[in-house]
């Protein structure tokens, strides 16, 4: 692999035996305590990935082995639902025991005392046999709050063998990508306008083309924060936000989102923001369907193209920008109800995922990679076995490398819809970036100083 974070065992274990032994901590104000009680307990656990769920059941049917008193039931709840039912619950006091959470929405919850303080209840030992990225993303005032569980490793490109050879690309020029705003030393616009096609097999860098009857997209440039907007804002050394605040007027910021408007609207070697906006799968399915020879996008895609895929596959690095190829690295926690009725066993579930025995299980059918760093071998061994090289993930994001960081903020998730409802106009080219980008800040940012 491109990015070696296995920890030594022997930190594992005393990680984990200091997570075991701390359970007795209260992390937060719950109802009752379970300590040294032999009554049967249930911990309720919610996730919106049903994979994880099946791999999660099979990961507490061995924890429940080893205490018998107390087992785990788990709720998925679907993606569109997840954050306004979590909010709900959590204002209702019927939140699950534990529930994942991702790193745009924990903070407001830890601000106002409903999550249990990983680092006070588990020991600030525990970390370090977690993915530091993670950690880093969970940690709000000196604390975590979350026990790690999943890692997105960075951005790469998904191509379709047979199309790339058929326009008479190697492997050698798609690997060494690059963009530029000014165009120089651009060879992603002209590799996408060869494997961009009408229906008379016609490619977008012919004079002759039909923009108004695409068959086989060359590129999924839409507005996809993790996959393409991060990955292009970075590498042209712009930002995505400043602390809370958002910043899109940068203006290394709008010459990225530029040049990813122009793939679609000026160049037409992607998709119209007409079918983009509106469905986040759209270019997925595309790419399935073998109407799209590049497909950039992340680890969090792995599974479906393996399964869904009927042709030859590949996967290398993202195209380089200006600032070089910067990726954004995501990842996923457990979080503890503070609040619960049964905060012991609670605390106790929550050590269980933070080892390797209890995290290893989403990785071994290859759907999520493992936060728990000596639990990722079951991930790599399992696409090894498939014949797939993850390592371009991991190269673009391994110890060294620039990145950009992940979206935060308490308000998030209401600022992403204000700003969206903007940029929407400037991916259908009904916006111009200059005029967008302003208006895009001031949406998002009023959302996030309560406005």
């Amino acid at each position: 692999m491109g990015k070696s974070r296995i920890v030594a065992a022997s930190a594992l274990l005393a990680a984990t035996g200091l997570a075991l032994t701390a359970c007795s901590t209260s992390g937060g104000g719950g109802q009752s305590s379970d300590s040294g009680s032999a009554e049967p307990v249930t911990v309720t656990f919610r996730t919106w990935d049903q994979s994880a769920a099946d791999a999660y059941q099979q990961s507490f049917a061995e924890f429940t082995q080893q205490n018998p008193n107390i087992s785990v039931t788990v709720t998925v709840v679907p993606w569109a639902d997840y954050f306004t039912k979590l909010r709900t619950d959590i204002a209702a006091g019927d939140a699950d025991d534990l529930f994942w959470i991702n790193s745009a929405s924990f903070g407001p919850y830890a601000s106002t005392g409903n999550l249990i303080d990983v680092s006070n209840a588990l020991g600030t030992d525990a970390e370090q046999a977690w993915d530091s990225k993670v950690v880093d993303q969970f940690t709000q005032d000196g604390k975590l709050w979350g026990v790690p569980q999943t890692s997105d490793g960075g951005i790469a490109l998904y191509y379709n063998k047979s199309l790339v050879q058929e326009a008479g690309i190697d492997d050698t020029t798609l690997s060494s990508l690059s963009w530029s705003p000014d165009g120089t030393g651009d060879t992603l616009l002209p590799t996408a306008e060869k494997l961009t096609k009408d229906s008379q097999g016609r490619t977008a860098d012919q004079a002759d083309f039909d923009s108004s009857d695409v068959q086989q997209w060359g590129y999924n440039a839409a507005q996809d924060l993790q996959a393409i907007t991060l990955p292009f804002i970075g590498s042209n050394g712009g930002t995505f936000q400043d602390g809370d605040t958002f910043t899109f007027s940068n203006p290394l910021t709008e010459d990225a989102l530029g040049y990813v408007v122009s793939l679609i609207n000026d160049h037409h070697v992607s998709p119209s923001a007409a079918d983009t906006n509106s469905d986040g799968s759209y270019s997925l399915n595309q790419f399935l369907q073998g109407k799209m020879a590049l497909f950039q996008s992340g680890l969090y895609n792995l599974s479906n193209i393996a399964t869904s895929a009927q042709f030859d596959w590949g996967v290398t690095l993202q195209p380089s920008g200006p600032a070089g190829r910067v990726s954004v690295s995501n990842g996923l926690v457990v979080a503890g109800n503070a609040n619960s009725a049964h905060l012991d066993a609670t605390q106790k579930v929550l050590a269980w995922l933070g080892t390797t025995e209890g995290n290893q299980y989403i990785g071994a059918s290859g759907a999520n990679l493992p936060a728990v760093t000596a639990a990722q071998q079951v991930y790599f061994d399992y696409w090894k076995s498939q014949g797939v090289d993850v390592s371009p993930f991991f190269d673009v994001v391994k110890d060294g490398a620039t990145t950009i960081p992940a979206p935060v903020g308490s308000n998030f998730n209401a600022a992403s819809t204000a700003y969206s409802k903007i940029l929407d106009e400037v991916y259908l080219g009904r916006l111009s970036i200059d005029e967008g980008a302003p208006q895009a800040d001031e949406a998002a940012n009023t959302v996030v100083n309560g406005g």
